[in-house]
């Protein structure tokens, strides 16, 4: 098992994620504090969260509302935060 291990050399500069897309073959949502909850009766389906979500968990439904994926999910908020409306509200994990 030691053997799979990297050396600090061996690691990414910066730790920059080098292969794109790799978010989704890693079940990211346990890592978060903080989860995003969507208010339906509040989302103008502007789609600003989807845009600005960074690991991609923010699902676009056909009807252009918004799913959040929460396996992906780390909760970072940038979503709650831009999002015009306050659609979206942080709350802490777990409650």
């Amino acid at each position: 098992m030691a053997d799979d291990l990297k050396t600090w050399r061996e690691l990414p500069v910066a730790m920059i994620v080098d292969q794109p897309g790799n978010t989704v073959e890693v079940e990211t949502g346990t890592w978060r504090a903080l989860r995003p909850v969507l208010d339906p009766s509040k989302c103008i389906k502007c789609l600003i969260c989807w845009v600005y979500c960074p690991d991609l968990a923010i699902e676009r439904l056909e009807d252009d509302s918004v799913k959040i994926n929460y396996y992906y999910c780390k909760g970072c908020g940038i979503c709650a935060e831009e999002c015009p409306t306050k659609a979206i509200q942080m709350v802490e994990e777990g409650v």
